[in-house]
């Protein structure tokens, strides 16, 4: 009896886990689809800022809807999927911040610094919480379950992703550090908003 019961357990503990994981990418692959919006601000930038405008205010609105019990056809159904449990039944703030870390980064700062935030943010944090999802075993205290294989993903993403755009070695390594710090700070959603926003200005001052 006792050892059925621990099956049971294990079993269960193990379609958490698989759940867990197939939320996380679902959930990312939309977060890592913002590598391609400096490529996009490139050939079209007012059209992308418009439209990343009214991603926003158009999901704001369904958000509100949903969470007030009036189903909005498939992006209710995509913020359930995609949402964190501790975002269960409420407003959920991930899109938000993401959207709105791209936009500012995008309007306030040169192209280049603008393209180094947004891609920290899309690949560093992205591929971070995947890590660490799937293979983070040693947790960093004080940070609310980040782990050692996260902020080692994180400073690899960005570290390679700026030198892809800037071709700088000392700059991709200050900035994948900065970045790294910041991803493993227990912000929550708002790391969205920080990382892009901070980078940029780091880039943008170093340059």
């Amino acid at each position: 009896m006792c050892h059925y019961t621990a099956e049971k357990s294990s079993g269960i503990q193990l379609r958490r886990y698989a759940n867990d994981i197939a939320k996380e990418l679902f959930r990312k692959s939309i977060h890592l689809c913002t590598v391609f919006v400096p490529l996009l601000l490139e050939a079209a930038y007012r059209p992308v800022l418009i439209s990343l405008s009214f991603i926003l205010v158009f999901y704001i609105i369904t958000e509100l809807l949903r969470i007030n019990g009036i189903t909005v056809p498939i992006i209710s159904t995509v913020t359930q999927t995609a949402a964190r449990k501790r975002d269960e039944n409420k407003f959920v703030l991930g899109p938000v911040t993401l959207a709105s870390g791209v936009l500012i980064t995008a309007l306030f700062f040169d192209p280049v610094p603008a393209s180094i935030g947004i891609c920290a943010l899309a690949l560093g944090d992205g591929l971070a919480s995947l890590a660490g999802k799937m293979c983070g075993k040693v947790a960093i205290p004080f940070t609310n379950g980040k782990t050692a294989a996260g902020s080692v993903t994180c400073f690899a993403a960005i570290f390679v992703a700026t030198f892809f755009i800037t071709q700088d070695s000392e700059l991709s390594l200050v900035i994948a550090c900065a970045g790294m710090l910041i991803e493993v700070l227990p912000l929550k959603d708002f790391d969205n908003l920080l990382i892009p926003i901070a980078l940029a200005s780091l880039a943008q001052f170093l340059r």
